[in-house]
């Protein structure tokens, strides 16, 4: 389970600075430790040599010829005296003329002269270091001279060293902190830059993207992620404003004719067979509102777009047929089912696409309709043809607008929408959906899509 910490930085910046100074810190503690032991024990050798070297010019005054010790005068003999014990076996020739803690210092003295040689430490307000060295004489030793020394400057360079080590480590953590800081604010910078572009391209549906610009591998790969979330915003912004301007189009037809009736029923008073009427056309406007919004909307809420994919179209066209329902009397054939040809959209989206096309061609076609698919310049190729009356010239161009019909009492169901929503969708794959007029008798719809 996590724990939050009250304290930590809300900021990316804030918390890598905050762990690079935790790591520092822990860093030169450990450091800092390791220096000032090292420190010590240095310290501590010189005054043991200090000691030895002592006690080694002390021995020079001890005479242990003829079997008995005897300790020479000589001039320095006020400075060799200084902390010095001389003992011959265990019997004390010469002491210090006056020592502080005489008892403790005088004590760790014998214990060394008995041992003949060694160095030990009585610590204490004033500590002090006892070294042993013995003198040898006829071959065994013959007398000990032990020596002692201060160690109070000692501690207090360690003190001062282990100080002046910590004022180092606090100046070093707070130059730490400043330069990483100023490193990750710069490193953070384009991250800043790209979230801020990112917000204001998303909002204008603007054509700028993040590709473009060289950039780091990890910035390049965030670069790629957000041009694909602007992407799809930009292509849900599309198809939102383009179901909103098809809706308010395909509604506005059906909404007027219902306003027409309804002003020329109240105009004066009308028949029973005028009412039933007139209750007939707004119900027919009725049901083809109803079945724009069906199709527009589960158009929408399907929310097929640009999504990547791959489709065998071969196959996905046999699908589409297989599921179909012509009439007896039309018979569809697919050629070139077995070609090796992939479009960049999903299979569903290229089922959708060719579909409306299909079931068009099925209804105005009065033996046949024919799909072929072939390799295109720089992608596939989808023609659907059939042998009906064919589209009249005039309406030409008006075929792919919604709602559009040439002929709206021929007896043939639809809103009109099939078409539009399939050159819709196409576009927004990349592809087209367009009539080729040159095709008689009949109707042929071309297809054209992207290469997977």
């Amino acid at each position: 389970m996590r724990i939050p910490f009250r304290w930590a930085p809300r900021t990316l910046r804030g918390r890598l600075s905050l762990i690079a100074l935790t790591t520092a810190a822990l860093l030169l503690v450990i450091l800092t430790v390791a220096f000032d032991t090292v420190a010590r024990q240095r310290l501590q050798r010189e005054a043991d040599d200090e000691l030895r070297t002592r006690a080694a010019a002390v021995a020079t005054t001890v005479d242990t010829r003829g079997g008995s010790v005897r300790v020479l005068e000589t001039a320095n003999d006020t400075l060799l005296d200084t902390n010095v014990w001389i003992y011959a076996g265990p019997r004390l020739l010469e002491r210090p003329p006056a020592t502080a803690r005489a008892g403790a210092v005088t004590g760790a003295a014998e214990a060394l002269a008995r041992a003949g040689r060694g160095c030990a430490t009585v610590d204490g307000r004033d500590p002090v270091r006892l070294c042993a060295a013995p003198v040898p004489g006829g071959g065994t030793r013959a007398a000990t001279v032990v020596t002692a020394l201060d160690l109070s400057p000692y501690r207090n360079s360690a003190e001062t060293l282990l100080l002046d080590s910590f004022a180092l480590d606090i100046a070093m953590l707070a130059c730490t902190y400043g330069l990483t800081r100023l490193a990750v604010g710069r490193a953070l910078r384009p991250v800043r830059t790209m979230t801020d572009q990112a917000t204001q391209w998303s909002a204008t549906a603007s054509d700028e993207r993040f590709g473009g610009v060289e950039r780091p591998a990890e910035l390049a790969g965030l670069g790629a992620s957000l041009d694909a979330l602007l992407d799809r915003i930009r292509a849900v912004l599309r198809h939102e404003r383009q179901l909103t301007a098809e809706l308010s189009h395909e509604l506005r037809t059906p909404l007027s004719r219902i306003v027409a009736e309804l002003d020329w029923w109240r105009a004066r008073p009308r028949s029973r067979a005028e009412t039933r009427a007139t209750h007939e056309v707004i119900a027919d406007a009725a049901r083809s509102m109803g079945t724009i919004c069906d199709t527009l909307l589960n158009e929408a809420r399907d929310g097929l777009g640009p999504a990547p994919g791959t489709a065998d179209v071969g196959p996905a066209l046999c699908r589409l047929v297989a599921a179909l329902e012509p009439p007896g009397a039309v018979r569809i054939t697919v050629t070139g089912p077995d070609l090796p040809l992939r479009a960049g959209v999903q299979p569903a989206l290229l089922e959708r696409i060719v579909g409306p096309l299909v079931a068009n061609a099925l209804r105005y076609a009065r033996t046949d309709v024919t799909i072929a698919a072939r390799p295109a310049a720089g992608g596939v190729r989808v023609d659907v043809t059939d042998d009906g009356p064919g589209v009249p010239e005039w309406f030409t161009d008006r075929l792919f607008q919604p709602g559009r019909r040439a002929e709206p009492g021929d007896g043939h169901g639809g809103a009109g929408l099939g078409l539009p929503l399939a050159r819709r969708l196409a576009r927004s794959a990349g592809g087209e959906v367009t009539f080729d007029p040159g095709n008689v008798p009949g109707a042929r719809f071309v297809v054209t899509l992207p290469a997977g």
